[in-house]
């Protein structure tokens, strides 16, 4: 499935060729994720002077019928959108969401951030906690960085950034989070590291 602002390209394994669908998004969607058979992404809904981030869902049994997109929302969710800063979203552990992003330290419309939080959603009973947080000495690294990259799955996510050279490891382990680096990893000029996800087996054939 690739999702553009406009539009939702599917390749349908039955038909073995590529269908296509109006997305019915208002704003082209950030980090779409695949959770069983839903995909969840992040969508713009403010104004060219302030973003607003709400989470939209679509089911692909669903994908061929009209507003195929939902926003999903709670009234006890609160504020949990606005204190972060580029929220994107990772694959959790079973049927969980992560959402990553600088912790605001304010309101206000270009309010620095004191650290980089992962939050967390489980999907069965819509509820929001936290994670964990980048250790502060740790996010040093990244507060000079105009952007950084986030990229994993599971209980592991990868957090790179211009000018570093190594990665932050964040580790979900018997209960709690452990953040490491990891050095020596080949890279371009600028350092900026990505990555992506994939599940690796073996099947037996008769």
């Amino acid at each position: 499935m690739v999702l553009t602002e406009l539009a939702a390209l599917y390749f349908s394994g039955n038909s073995n060729h590529w269908l296509k669908f109006s997305s019915n998004l208002p704003s082209k969607p950030r980090s779409p994720i695949l959770v069983s058979e839903s995909v969840f992404a992040l969508c713009d809904v403010g104004s060219p002077w302030r973003s607003q981030w709400k989470l939209f869902s679509c089911n692909l049994t669903k994908i061929k019928t009209s507003q195929t997109w939902i926003r999903l929302e709670r009234h006890e969710w609160g504020d949990v959108f606005d204190i972060l800063k580029r929220p994107r979203l990772v694959r959790g552990v079973g049927n969980r969401i992560l959402m990553v992003g600088g912790l605001k330290s304010s309101f206000s419309l270009n309010s620095p951030c004191s650290t980089i939080l992962i939050l967390r959603l489980d999907l069965d009973t819509l509820e929001w906690d936290e994670a964990d947080r980048m250790p502060v000495e740790m996010f040093k690294c990244f507060q000079e960085s105009s952007k950084f990259k986030v990229f994993g799955g599971g209980d592991r996510v990868c957090f790179s950034a211009k000018r570093i050279g190594k990665l932050a490891l964040w580790n979900w382990c018997a209960g709690k989070g452990e953040w490491r680096w990891i050095n020596n990893v080949p890279g371009n000029g600028d350092g900026l590291s990505r990555g992506f996800v994939f599940e690796g087996s073996l099947t037996a054939l008769p």
